[in-house]
């Protein structure tokens, strides 16, 4: 059944990390055939010993509760002129406002996020729901019943993190450490 290939395959075809849930759907849906989790989980070990060669690039790594192909640390840097060199897709100062207010506070409604920002965030919360790094997650118990809004699964795979408690708290954010100029000022 060349399982180790084909699971290599589906991570590396996947956009985002894959449970081992999917794994197990997808495999049993294509190959009619019963595959355990104990050998799913011993195939995944085998892959990322593989991976783990000083001549290979990329890394197998589970992140956000699924297994995903990453570039290794040291060639982060490389990585980091590429995506300088993409910037098209970096988000804009208001989009990353809107996000970190939408990660720290919720679910949140639009009304919340721009009484905290003090301007009108539509073209924000819609440029976030496009690039799936939010999702509507529910209506509001208040009048009108406004959408609310969280952070999705890209989310944490474009940060890098396991789940949203990774964050850093907004204590740590707001130390004397971090300030910018004199305080006498």
């Amino acid at each position: 059944m060349q399982l180790e290939q084909n699971i290599e395959a589906l991570i590396f075809a996947s956009e985002q990390g894959i449970r081992i849930e999917e794994i197990i759907y997808c495999l049993q849906a294509s190959l009619n055939a019963e595959v355990e989790e104990a050998d799913i989980t011993a195939a995944i070990q085998a892959i990322k010993q593989k991976y783990e060669a000083d001549a290979l690039a990329i890394e197998l790594v589970k992140i956000n509760n699924g297994y995903q192909f990453l570039t290794k640390k040291a060639y982060h840097q490389i990585i980091s002129q590429l995506q300088l060199q993409r910037s098209k897709k970096k988000l804009s100062q208001a989009a990353l406002e809107t996000l970190a207010i939408i990660a720290y506070k919720q679910p949140v409604t639009k009304l919340e996020i721009e009484q905290i920002r003090g301007v009108n965030c539509d073209y924000s919360v819609q440029k976030l729901l496009e690039k799936e790094l939010i999702s509507i997650t529910g209506k509001a118990d208040t009048v009108g019943k406004p959408l609310l809004y969280g952070t999705s699964n890209l989310f944490a795979d474009y940060m890098g993190i396991h789940s949203i408690n990774e964050l850093p708290s907004l204590a740590e954010l707001s130390n004397s450490t971090n300030t910018i100029g004199n305080e006498q000022e």
